[in-house]
């Protein structure tokens, strides 16, 4: 995968997919969400990871569907997957024995520390914005090796200095409660305007690297912390035509995630 795209126009869901499947190299486990995770792991699959097995909440392990999932239940991950365990089976023997590398989450809003927001906008009484809530992703956020958060838009709103509810603490909360965490909580969060990460307990998330053209400027200001930028900052390289080509036309030709 050498070669740049330069005539054709990169959407956001694309450039996403791309710089997440990218970080997914060399994983062997994935806890996929539906959407961009789903995306970014089936393009790792043909591209950084090969051997990547794909796991969904529903219980479906080593997942290889003929065409994209459009829930965690679609029939399409039943057919060709290496098993399908029930949920009891999944949490208490895959999940909670640590056997997830990467577990893919979404969220509301974040902080500095990892901790993610998933359920209510506002007060908890009477909140702006209700949302789904944890679903399985306070598990996933504990028991999984590391996890990787990726954000459509990079705002102040999203990325916050104190969230509104805690839904999925991290590894430094969970500490702060009198809990053993098991893994790094939130390493990676992948954004339109670049990366944010950090090693693990007792770190903040850093902005380590910009997609071309964004000064980090923008960034920082974007965020509701005093986010730090790293020294040794990086520019993302550019989606390659054989990325593009592969996300287009093969993994999801009928648009049902890519916009």
């Amino acid at each position: 995968m050498t070669q740049i795209i330069t005539d054709l126009q990169v959407t956001t869901s694309e450039l996403l997919s791309v710089v997440a499947s990218r970080e997914l190299a060399g994983a062997r486990t994935v806890f996929a969400g539906i959407g961009l995770p789903t995306l970014a792991t089936s393009l790792a699959h043909k591209t950084t990871a090969p051997d990547v097995e794909i796991i969904y909440e529903s219980g479906v392990c080593g997942a290889h569907p003929a065409s994209l999932p459009e829930t965690v239940a679609d029939s399409v991950l039943i057919t060709g997957s290496e098993a399908v365990l029930d949920m009891n089976a999944l949490f208490n023997y895959v999940l909670q024995r640590g056997h997830i590398d990467v577990g893919f989450l979404g969220a509301a809003q974040i902080d500095k520390w990892g901790n993610l927001n998933s359920s209510v906008i506002g007060d908890w009484e009477s909140p702006k914005v209700r949302l789904p809530g944890s679903g399985g992703a306070a598990e996933v956020m504990a028991n999984s090796k590391e996890v990787y958060v990726v954000m459509r838009r990079h705002q102040k709103r999203s990325f916050v200095e104190k969230l509104d509810f805690c839904t999925s603490p991290g590894p430094d909360r969970a500490l702060a409660a009198g809990f053993t965490p098991r893994g790094l909580g939130v390493t990676k969060v992948i954004t339109e305007l670049g990366v944010l990460s950090r090693a693990g307990i007792g770190e903040e998330l850093t902005l380590t690297a910009v997609h071309p053209g964004v000064d980090p400027a923008e960034a920082v200001a974007a965020t509701g912390w005093d986010l730090q930028v790293s020294d040794d900052l990086e520019v993302i390289p550019s989606p390659t035509d054989v990325e593009i080509d592969l996300l287009r036309n093969e993994i999801d030709p009928t648009r049902i995630y890519l916009r």
